[in-house]
This record gives C-alpha cells, structure tokens and sequence, in this order.
C-alpha cells in the first residue's frame, strides 16, 4: 500500500481548513446532522440543509464530495453545501466509505443507500424527489455521473449487485472539474481499484463508455489551472451527440486565475458565480427561470 493517500489527505485538509476559516452555520440555513443512513456508524452518515422558515417539499441537490476517492467528508463541504441550499434548495451531503481501506465499488454502494435513505424519508426531512439533482466534483463529478449511469442505461447497471430504489431519477447534474475518463489512470487510481479484477474495474468507472441518449442534462464547469481541465474535451462531445442538454463553462483567466474545485471557496465571487450559474440551470429544467 502506497503512502500517497496519507499525504494527500495532509495536504488537502490543510488547505480546506485554510478555505474555509472563520465560517460558520449561515442564520438562515436549517442543518440536520449525522444522519445514520446505512449499518456503518462511522462512515454512514449523511446531513441535510434547508433554508429555516419554509415547511414547503423543496428540490434535492445530493452532493457526491470529492478526494480522490481517498479523502473527503461532508463537512469538508458543508459551507459549500449550505451555499446552495441558500439558493432554494434542500442539500443532501454524505460520508462514503474512503480508499485504501475500502476500494471499488464501496462508494457506489453508499451513494445508492443514500438515494435508498432519501426515498424513505423524504416526507420527514421536505425533500421532493420528483425534482432531484446531483453535484459533485473531481472524482465526486465522477462518481455522481456514474451513479445517472446505473439509473439510466440497465446494462451498465447490471455490473453491480445492488438495485437502484425504484422511482429515483436524477433531473440534472452539475459536474465541477470532473474527471471523466480512467482508461489512462490505472497507476493514478491503484489505491481505489480492487485488488483483483483491477482491470474490469478501470472500465466499469470509465464514464465515457457509459453513457446514453437517457443521460441527464449537464451543467460543466472547469477552470484555467484545473489539472482537468481538458477532461471536458472527452464529455462534451458525447452529451452533443446524445442530444443531451448541457451547458459548460471555463472561470479564470490570466489576470483571475482559478484553480481545482475553486467553486467550493464560498467567498470567491467567481465561485459564487460558478454556483449561481449551476442553481440556475437547475431551476432551468424545471421550467422555472429562464434557460441557461
């Protein structure tokens, strides 16, 4: 076993803390907490955000964090999450079980108790699971168009044993500086692959093979020093060929550089920018606001 996600894991909680120094729980944001939603007390556990005075059902933003599958909680990105919950929606954010420790499909298996959790109990908590979306970025972009993929194309679905809850759909996506292609990252992603059938693996998480004409629409999004900042190149134009609706944007530039997952530094205003955008092409597909 490699030392490299320790290190990583150093580094990136340095810097997240860093980011997100000095904030706290926004006052108009309800927060429900550690929320048991599988058998795992340490690692199923998930929170959810609500604007306060407001008893209506409220379209869902599930956020499927980041990390490279070996880092990553759901208070790493509670501020961001709450963010978007400021913006009319209700936000669901979980742990996922996390590499070296747990590999492939670990994380697909959690995010589907999620939804599972989600369909139970969304009386309970105003979620309306009619209006259903999904977020993620880095390897979390990865893993919430993955998971569109098992619910919208059922021979990609049938590679993993678990059965999607009947009913969930996923209306649209924000994928932020996402990685959408594994045909090259065997060496990169060595820590999440399993140890037999690595393989297999590497192309059931290859998304650009999976996708189909039932495909959620897209809002994309990158920056000018994202290290991804070309795995768009690959995604794009399949979503045009699909016929699916999608938008993309590139923030930064040479005088504003913006960097990996810029969009999770809530006091940014290219990051608020970036979440205005993908709220509002949400609010798009449902019909409410103009089209982005």
């Amino acid at each position: 076993m490699s030392l490299y996600p320790y290190i990583f894991r150093h580094m990136c909680s340095r810097s997240d803390r860093r980011r997100d120094a000095g904030l706290t729980t926004p006052a108009d944001i309800a927060r429900h907490d550690n929320i048991l939603y599988g058998t795992d007390r340490k690692w199923h556990l998930l929170d959810v955000y609500r604007p306060k005075n407001t008893a209506e059902k409220l379209p869902v933003i599930v956020s499927f964090h980041g990390g490279g599958w070996v880092y990553g909680t759901k208070e790493v990105y509670q501020y961001y999450c709450m963010s978007l919950a400021q913006r009319g929606f209700a936000v669901v954010s979980y742990n996922y079980r996390l590499a070296p420790k747990y590999r492939f499909p670990a994380p697909f298996e959690d995010t589907n108790a999620v939804f599972r959790w989600i369909a139970e109990h969304a009386a309970e908590y105003g979620l309306d699971t009619a209006r259903m979306f999904g977020v993620g970025d880095s390897a979390g972009a990865l893993g919430i168009a993955l998971y569109a993929c098992i619910l919208t194309n059922p021979d990609y679905a049938k590679r993993y044993a678990f059965t999607p809850p009947a009913g969930i759909a996923l209306r649209g996506l924000a994928l932020n500086c996402g990685l959408y292609t594994t045909a090259d990252k065997a060496d990169a992603m060595r820590d999440f692959l399993p140890k037999k059938n690595a393989a297999e693996a590497l192309r059931t998480l290859d998304l650009v093979q999976h996708i189909t004409a039932d495909f959620p629409p897209c809002f994309v999004i990158t920056a000018n020093q994202d290290f991804l900042k070309d795995e768009p190149k690959l995604l794009l134009p399949l979503l045009e060929k699909h016929g699916i609706r999608h938008a993309y944007k590139l923030y930064g530039d040479d005088a504003q550089p913006r960097g990996h997952v810029f969009h999770c530094n809530i006091r940014d205003e290219q990051a608020k920018a970036a979440n205005d955008a993908e709220c509002a092409f949400f609010r798009g597909i449902l019909g409410e606001g103009e089209p982005v």
